[in-house]
C-alpha cells in the first residue's frame, strides 16, 4: 500500500503542475523582454539579444559553448589540486578528467570515480554544478529551437541560442533549484562547507569524509535530470536522500520539468490538444515501465526473495522494494542516471528494464528538453507510417512530413543504438569486458548498459564491472560525446527544414494526432523500433539470465 501511495502521489502532483509549470515555460523562452542580469550577460558575452539564427547557426553555437564547457572542465579537474577549497585532493587524472568533462557537458554525469574521496568543493561547486544547470538548459533550448520549426511560417530562423540558454537557466532552473534546496535542507541532506573529517570505519580502516554544498547540488542534480552524486553512493547516501520523502521529492524534481515540456510544445504550435496527446504517450510507457519494474522486483524468483516476500538484495530498508524500484524506473526513463539502490543486484529481468527504458531513447518524459525532442521525433516516424498505410503525404502539425525530414528523422533514430551496439561490441573484442564482475549472461548485461548509459547520456551504472581505467574512459566519453551531439545536429536541422515549410491547412484526409488511436500508434513504433533494434542483445543478456 505504500509502494502503491508513493506513486499515486507523486502522479497527481506531476499532472498538478502541468499546467502551470508549462506555461511558465511557454512565457520564458517566448517573451521578448530581458531582465538587467539578462542584459548585462548579453553585454558581457557581444551577444545581440535582438540578432535571430539560422539553425546552422543554432548549432553552431551549442557546439562551440559545449567544446570550450568541456575544455574549461577537463583543465579546471586537472589543476584542481592547485585551487582554493580542493581538501588535499590531487589533480584528477587524465582519463578520468575527460570522462567527467564531457560527461557533465553533455547531461549525462556518469562518474568513474567516488565524488567524496576525488573532488574538492571549488571542483563540485563551480564545475560540476555549474554545467548541471547549463547542461540542462541547453536541451530545453534545442526542444524549444525544434518546437519554433513546428511553429514557424516560411522563416529561416530558429531564435537565439544565447538567450534561452541564459534566460532557461535564470528564470527555470536557478529559482526551482533554490527553492529545492531549502527543501532538502529541511529534510537533512547536508549543506556546509566543512573541510571533513577522519572517522574510522567499521573494518578498522581511517576514511576522510567530507561535507559539502551536497543539498543545493542534490536539487539541480534531480531539477535538471542529471545523474551526478555528491557521493559515489549516490541518492542511496543518507546525507544525500535521507528519509522516504525526500526521496519522493527527487522523484518529482526529476519528472516535473520534462512532463510539462509537451504543454509548451502545444502552447506554442496553438493547439493544447497536441500536448496532451505527447504527454499521453509519455505518461503510458512510464507507467508501464514502473508497474513492470516493480513487479519484477516484488514478486522475485528464487528461494530468498521468495522467503521475504521481495528482492531486498540492494535495496535501502528505510526506502524498501516499491519506492527504490520506481526511483530506478524514472531515473532511467529520464537522463537522470541518479540510483538509490544497486540494480546490479535487482533480479534479471528488473535489471533489464532500466535498459529498457533507456533503449526507448529515454522519451517517457526523457531528460529535460531532450525527452520532447526524441518524442516529437517519434510521432514524425509514426506520422511517415501512417501516412504511407492510407496513401497520403503525411503531415504533423500543419508541417508536411517529407524525404528530407524522414531521411533526418531517421538517422536521428539510428545513432543511439548504433553507438551502443558498436561500443558493447567493441569492448568484448578488445578484451575489455573482463573488467565485469561476472561472467555469462550477467556479464554482457553489465558492458551493454555501460554503453547504453553512455549514449543515452542517462549517466547510472549497472556496476559489477570497473569502468575506471584509460580504454573505458575514453570509450565512454567518446560515447556520450556523439549520442549527445550528432542527435542534436540532427534535430536542428529538421527544425530548420520545419520552419521554411508553409504550414498546410487541415483536410478530411489529415491523420488526426491529437486522439488516443494516434497515442496508441507512437507507443506501438516506439515499442516496435526498440524491439527490432535491441532485442537480440537483450536475449543474449538479461533474458537468457532470466529464463535460466
Amino acid at each position: 500500500m505504500a509502494g502503491w501511495l508513493f506513486v499515486i502521489t507523486l502522479v497527481l502532483a506531476v499532472a498538478a503542475v502541468y499546467r502551470p509549470l508549462g506555461d511558465y515555460l511557454h512565457r520564458v523562452v517566448s517573451g521578448r523582454r530581458s531582465n538587467v542580469v539578462e542584459r548585462g550577460i548579453y553585454r558581457l558575452v557581444g551577444v545581440d539579444p535582438e540578432a535571430e539564427q539560422s539553425w546552422g547557426v543554432y548549432a553552431r553555437s551549442v557546439l562551440a559553448f559545449s567544446a570550450v564547457s568541456i575544455l574549461f572542465l577537463y583543465l579546471f579537474l586537472r589543476v584542481q589540486d592547485k585551487l582554493w577549497l580542493s581538501l588535499g585532493f590531487d589533480g584528477v587524472p587524465t582519463h578520468i578528467a575527460w570522462n567527467t568533462a564531457v560527461s557533465f557537458v553533455t547531461n549525462t554525469n556518469w562518474q568513474a570515480y567516488s565524488g567524496e574521496s576525488t573532488m574538492g568543493h571549488l571542483a563540485q561547486m563551480a564545475g560540476l554544478a555549474v554545467q548541471n544547470f547549463v547542461s540542462a538548459a541547453v536541451g530545453i533550448a534545442v526542444a524549444v529551437a525544434l518546437i519554433r520549426g513546428f511553429a514557424a511560417r516560411k522563416t529561416k530562423t530558429l531564435g537565439n541560442f544565447w538567450v534561452d540558454l541564459t534566460r532557461i537557466t535564470l528564470r527555470v532552473l536557478l529559482p526551482i533549484c533554490v527553492l529545492a534546496t531549502l527543501v532538502f535542507m529541511v529534510g537533512g541532506v547536508v549543506q556546509n562547507l566543512s573541510g571533513g573529517a577522519d572517522v574510522t570505519t567499521l573494518t578498522g580502516a581511517t576514511q576522510h569524509i567530507t561535507g559539502g554544498p551536497v543539498a543545493s547540488q542534490e536539487a539541480i542534480k534531480e531539477l535538471g535530470t542529471n545523474g551526478g552524486g555528491f557521493y559515489n553512493t549516490n541518492s542511496a547516501h543518507p546525507f544525500e536522500n535521507p528519509t522516504t520523502w525526500t526521496n519522493w521529492v527527487q522523484l518529482f524534481l526529476i519528472l516535473c520539468i520534462p512532463f510539462a515540456m509537451p504543454r509548451v510544445f502545444g502552447r506554442m504550435v496553438g493547439q493544447n490538444r497536441q500536448g496532451y496527446a505527447i504527454v499521453a504517450v509519455m505518461s503510458v510507457l512510464a507507467l508501464a515501465s514502473i508497474a513492470l519494474t516493480v513487479g519484477f522486483e516484488v514478486h522475485a524468483g528464487g528461494t530468498v526473495p521468495q522467503a521475504v516476500g521481495a528482492a531486498m538484495e540492494g535495496k535501502e530498508v528505510r526506502f524498501g522494494v516499491p519506492d527504490s524500484a520506481t526511483f530506478g524506473a524514472v531515473t532511467t526513463l529520464t537522463s537522470t542516471g541518479a540510483v538509490n539502490s544497486f540494480l546490479d543486484s535487482y533480479t534479471s529481468f528488473g535489471g533489464m528494464m532500466p535498459m529498457v527504458n533507456m533503449m526507448l531513447g529515454e522519451v517517457a518524459p526523457g531528460g529535460v528538453g531532450a525527452g520532447l525532442y526524441g518524442l516529437l521525433i517519434l510521432a514524425t516516424i509514426t506520422v511517415f507510417v501512417a501516412g504511407l498505410m492510407v496513401g497520403r503525404t503525411p503531415e504533423y502539425v500543419g508541417k508536411k512530413i517529407g524525404a528530407r525530414e524522414m531521411k533526418l528523422a531517421s538517422l536521428y533514430f539510428l545513432v543511439t543504438p548504433a553507438i551502443v551496439l558498436i561500443g558493447t561490441a567493441a569492448a568484448f573484442a578488445t578484451g575489455h569486458n573482463a573488467t565485469a564482475l561476472n561472467a555469462g549472461p550477467h556479464g554482457l548485461s553489465e558492458v551493454l548498459y555501460a554503453f547504453t548509459s553512455a549514449g543515452n547520456n542517462n549517466g547510472s551504472a549497472f556496476a559489477g564491472i570497473t569502468v575506471n581505467t584509460p580504454w573505458w574512459d575514453t570509450a565512454l566519453g567518446l560515447a556520450m560525446l556523439l549520442g549527445r551531439f550528432l542527435p542534436i545536429i540532427l534535430v536542428l536541422a529538421l527544425a530548420g527544414s520545419l520552419a521554411r515549410q508553409r504550414p498546410v491547412p487541415e483536410s478530411e484526409g489529415t491523420l488526426p494526432t491529437h486522439q488516443p488511436l494516434f497515442v496508441g500508434l507512437v507507443v506501438g513504433v516506439t515499442i516496435v523500433l526498440v524491439a527490432l533494434t535491441f532485442l537480440p542483445a537483450l536475449a543474449l543478456g538479461p533474458i537468457a539470465e532470466g529464463l535460466s
